[in-house]
C-alpha cells in the first residue's frame, strides 16, 4: 500500500504509556527495519521453515503499512533453507563452498515462503541481495538506497538478505545484525528492531548467570555494555549472538538510528510489544541523523589504515577541525588518496573514521610536520590537510556526549 500525504500526516497510534519503553519507541517510528534471524524462520529441529510464525509477522508488518508506516525486512536464512539438499550431516558446519551453495538454493526458498506470507495480505515484496561492496562503494551505496526508497514509495515492503553466494569470508558482513544495522542507515529509518531469541540485554548471559539483570534502556554503548555482551555465538543455524548487536547497534545509534532488542519466537512479537505484554531493550540514539554522506562514513565498515594522532589533534577535531599532519603520530597500513583509515588517540581510542587527503607514502613524509616545512616537501599539496572536516566522522564519547564537530554536522544536515 503506498504512503499518502495524508496517512503521513495522520497521528499513529499510541500505547497509553503502558508499554516497556521499547514498545513506547516502536509507536513512535515512521520507517524502521526489522530483522530476523535464521532461527526464528526455519527450525532446526523438524528442519522445516515456520510458515506459520512467518505469517504472523508478515501480517504485522503489513498493518504497519496500512498505519502509513515504511518497512524494510532483514531476513536470514537462506543457508538454513538450502543446508538440507548440500550438507545432510546437520552436525557439522559448513565449509564456505558449502555455504555459498547452500544460500544459491535456500534464497529461493527463503523469498518463495516470505512471498507466500505476504500474500496473504497483499503486500508486495521486493528481494535486494547485498554485499559489503554495494555499502562500501559510495555509488553503488546511492543506488541501493534509491531502490529501497523507490520501493518504498511505490507501497512494496523490501526485504534484504545478504549475498551470500557470491561473498567471501574475507568481505561478508559476518552476520545480519550488522548488515540490518547499515541498511537501516541507508534508508534512513529511525528505528531498528532486531527479533532475537532473548528478551533483551542483560548485564550477563541470564542462561548461564543467575544474576543477570535486564537493561530496559541503553542511554549509550560504552565499555562496559561491550564487555557484558559476552563472546559472538555460533551454530548450525545463526552465526550472531548478543555482541554482534551492540556492534551493530553502534553502527546504527552513531547514524541517528534508535536500535530495539527483542524476543521474537512468539506469534505476532512487534504487536505484543507495543500493547505492553513484552518487553525489550532501547538502545538511545546518538544525536540525530546528518547528511547522508556522513551517514555513510559513520557506516562504513572497512578501514585501510589507521592514523594515531596526539593529544592536541584529538581535541582539535572534537571542536570541528579538519586533522592536520602535525598531529599525526604513527601511520599504519598502506593506503591511496582518498581511502578510508581510522583515527585512533595514542592511548588507542578511536576517535572517528575519515577519507584520507594524502596517501600512506606522503603522509609518513610529513607526520608531524608544519605547513612550512610541508610546502617545501609538496609545494601546493601542502594545503590540503590529513583529512577534512566534511570527510571526517567522530564517535561518540563514552559519556554518550555528541562532539561539536558532531553538532556542525547535524547542523549542516
Amino acid at each position: 500500500m503506498t504512503t499518502t500525504a495524508e496517512q503521513k500526516r495522520r497521528p499513529l497510534p499510541q500505547d497509553g504509556g503502558k508499554a516497556f519503553p521499547l514498545g513506547q519507541a516502536l509507536a513512535g517510528w515512521r520507517r524502521l527495519v526489522v530483522k530476523v534471524g535464521s532461527a526464528l524462520v526455519f527450525d532446526p529441529g523438524d528442519g522445516r521453515p515456520r510458515c506459520e510464525w512467518m505469517r504472523a509477522l508478515a501480517g504485522e508488518l503489513a498493518s504497519l503499512r496500512q498505519e502509513g508506516r515504511d518497512v524494510v525486512l532483514v531476513s536470514s536464512g537462506a543457508i538454513a533453507f538450502g543446508r538440507p539438499v548440500i550438507a545432510r550431516e546437520n552436525a557439522r558446519p559448513l565449509r564456505l563452498e558449502e555455504r555459498q551453495a547452500a544460500a544459491a538454493v535456500g534464497q529461493i526458498g527463503l523469498l518463495g515462503a516470505w512471498q507466500e506470507a505476504f500474500a496473504a495480505f497483499a503486500q508486495p515484496v521486493a528481494q535486494i541481495l547485498l554485499t559489503i561492496g554495494e555499502l562500501e562503494d559510495r555509488r553503488r551505496y546511492v543506488n541501493a538506497r534509491n531502490t529501497i526508497e523507490t520501493l518504498l514509495q511505490r507501497g512494496v515492503l523490501p526485504i534484504v538478505n545478504e549475498n551470500d553466494t557470491v561473498a567471501t569470508q574475507e568481505i561478508r558482513f559476518g552476520d545480519n545484525d550488522r548488515l540490518a544495522a547499515r541498511v537501516a542507515v541507508l534508508a534512513e529509518a529511525d528505528g531498528l528492531l532486531l527479533l532475537s531469541d532473548i528478551d533483551g540485554f542483560y548485564t550477563a548471559d541470564p542462561r548461564r548467570d543467575e544474576t543477570a539483570r535486564h537493561v530496559p534502556v541503553i542511554p549509550a554503548i560504552d565499555e562496559t555494555i561491550r564487555r557484558q555482551a559476552g563472546p559472538p555465538a555460533g551454530g548450525s543455524i545463526g552465526s550472531g549472538g548478543m555482541l554482534t548487536k551492540i556492534q551493530a547497534a553502534e553502527i546504527a545509534t552513531r547514524a541517528g538510528v534508535a536500535v530495539g532488542i527483542a524476543d521474537g519466537r512468539i506469534l505476532h512479537p512487534l504487536t505484543a510489544l507495543r500493547a505492553g505484554g513484552q518487553r525489550g531493550t532501547l538502545i538511545l540514539p546518538q544525536g540525530r541523523r546528518g547528511r547522508s554522506r556522513k551517514e555513510w562514513l559513520k557506516s562504513r565498515m572497512l578501514t585501510d589504515g589507521i592514523l594515531v594522532v596526539d593529544e592536541g589533534a584529538a581535541a582539535a577535531l572534537a571542536r570541528g577541525a579538519s586533522l592536520l599532519p602535525a598531529g599525526i603520530r604513527r601511520i599504519e597500513g598502506q593506503f591511496a588518496i582518498g581511502a578510508l583509515v581510522a583515527v585512533q588517540s595514542e592511548d588507542g581510542r578511536v576517535l572517528g573514521q575519515g577519507l584520507v587527503g594524502h596517501d600512506a607514502a606522503t603522509l609518513r613524509r610529513i607526520a608531524g610536520k608544519r605547513r612550512a616545512q610541508i610546502a617545501a616537501c609538496l609545494g601546493p599539496a601542502a594545503d590540503r590537510p590529513a583529512i577534512h572536516r566534511d570527510d571526517l566522522v567522530l564517535m561518540p564519547s563514552e559519556s554518550g556526549t555528541s562532539s561539536q564537530s558532531q553538532r556542525q554536522d547535524e547542523n549542516d544536515g
